[in-house]
C-alpha cells in the first residue's frame, strides 16, 4: 500500500521564511548551532510526491506543476510516495543560474512550453523535507531532518539534487564570497535544532557588489529626490537598468545640492513603465522621471541581473563627481550573464 502525504500537509502549504540580516551572525545566532546553505536564485517550490502523481507549489500556494513538467517527471520516478520537499526550482544557462528562464516559463503559452523545457530544462536544489513515508516531521529538528533527506537523496540523478550545507564558518563565509558569480544570492541560516514552522525562524544574508553606475534620472523634485535611477552602457547604449531604494530626506537634501538640470538630446524619456525595469512587474503605471544631468553613482547591488537590469532595488552609497560618466563600464561579472 502506497503512503498517502499527511492532511495536514495538503496544500497550501505554510513554508519556512527567512529574516534578512545585514552581516555575517555568530555560531550562537540559532539555536542548535548554525547550519549554512546556499540561497538559490530560483522558485520556491513545494514537491508532495504521491503513488501517482507529484504536485510542485510556490510558497504563496500557486500551483508549479504544469510549467515545472520535468521536476514533477523526475520527482515521481526518483522519489517515494508520502514525501513532501522544500527545495528551489532552478534553471542553469551554461554556468550561471537563469531566473529570467523561469520568469519566461510562467508566462509561455502551452505550445511553446515544450521547447522551453528542452532548450533550458529546470533542476530542483532540495533543503528540508517535510514529511517522510506519509509521516508528517516538521516537529523533528533541523539535524534530524537533514538525515532523512540525504538518504532520501542518496541515489538522486540529475535534474535532483540535495543543496549543500555546512556547520564550518570559514567554508559559509567563502561560499558567500564564491559562489555569487554563479548567481547564488547568499546565504540561508538554520538552527540545528530548530523544528520546520511557518514562521521566519531563518536568517538570510545576501551578496552584495559595489558599483558605479550613471545617474541620469531620478524619482521625485531636483531638490528632494527620492530615488536615484541608474543606467549602465549595455550592447553601446546607455539603459536604465535599475532605481534605488528610497532615500533619506536629509540624503535626498545633500543630492539635491549637486543635480544639475537635464540639456537637450538627454538620453532618457521623461516617462517609462515599470516593466523597463523589471517586466515581470505586476505593477504596469507608469513612473514620472526627472532627467539631470548625468553622474556617477556608487550603489551596492544583489547578483540578481536579469541580463538587462537588476530585479532588486540598488543601495545608494554616494555620488562620485570626481568620475566621467563616459568612463562608467558594464562590470564585467554583468557581462557573462
Amino acid at each position: 500500500m502506497y503512503e498517502t502525504i499527511p492532511p495536514a500537509l495538503q496544500p497550501p502549504v505554510g513554508v519556512a521564511l527567512a529574516k534578512l540580516i545585514k552581516s555575517f551572525p555568530g555560531p550562537r545566532a540559532l539555536p542548535g548551532g548554525l547550519w549554512m546553505e546556499p540561497k538559490w536564485d530560483g522558485f520556491r517550490a513545494i514537491a508532495l510526491v504521491e503513488a501517482d502523481q507529484v504536485r510542485l507549489y510556490s510558497r504563496q500556494g500557486k500551483e508549479l506543476t504544469k510549467v515545472l513538467p520535468d521536476l514533477a517527471e523526475a520527482l515521481l520516478m526518483q522519489v517515494p510516495p508520502g514525501v513532501v520537499l522544500d527545495g528551489e526550482a532552478v534553471i542553469w544557462n551554461g554556468d550561471r543560474l537563469d531566473f529570467e528562464s523561469l520568469q519566461r516559463r510562467m508566462v509561455a503559452s502551452r505550445a511553446a512550453l515544450p521547447e522551453w523545457v528542452r532548450e533550458l530544462p529546470a533542476a530542483f536544489a532540495a533543503f528540508d523535507v517535510l514529511a517522510v513515508a506519509g509521516q508528517d516531521v516538521r516537529g523533528v529538528t533541523f539535524t534530524g531532518r537533514r538525515q532523512l533527506l540525504e538518504e532520501l537523496a542518496r541515489e538522486w540523478t540529475a535534474p535532483l539534487n540535495l543543496s549543500p550545507t555546512t556547520a564550518d564558518m570559514e567554508l559559509g563565509k567563502t561560499w558567500l564570497r564564491d559562489l555569487p558569480s554563479t548567481g547564488v544570492e547568499g546565504l540561508v541560516f538554520k538552527g540545528g535544532s530548530q523544528i520546520y514552522d511557518s514562521s521566519r525562524s531563518w536568517l538570510k544574508l545576501k551578496h552584495k557588489d559595489t558599483l558605479d553606475v550613471v545617474c541620469a534620472a531620478v524619482i521625485g523634485s531636483m531638490s528632494q529626490p527620492q530615488a536615484i535611477i541608474a543606467g549602465l552602457p549595455v550592447d553601446g547604449t546607455l539603459r536604465i537598468v535599475g532605481r534605488t531604494t528610497l532615500l533619506s530626506a536629509r540624503v535626498g537634501r545633500e543630492l539635491g545640492r549637486q543635480l544639475r538640470r537635464s540639456q537637450p538630446g538627454h538620453p532618457w524619456p521623461e516617462e517609462i513603465s515599470e516593466t523597463s525595469l523589471n517586466r515581470f512587474s505586476k505593477d504596469k503605471g507608469p513612473v514620472r522621471l526627472t532627467l539631470v544631468e548625468p553622474f556617477v553613482a556608487e550603489v551596492e547591488a544583489d547578483v540578481a541581473w536579469s541580463g538587462k537590469s537588476f530585479r532588486h532595488p540598488l543601495t545608494y552609497r554616494r555620488s562620485r563627481p570626481e568620475l566621467d560618466p563616459a568612463e562608467v563600464e558594464l562590470p564585467p561579472y554583468l557581462q557573462t550573464y
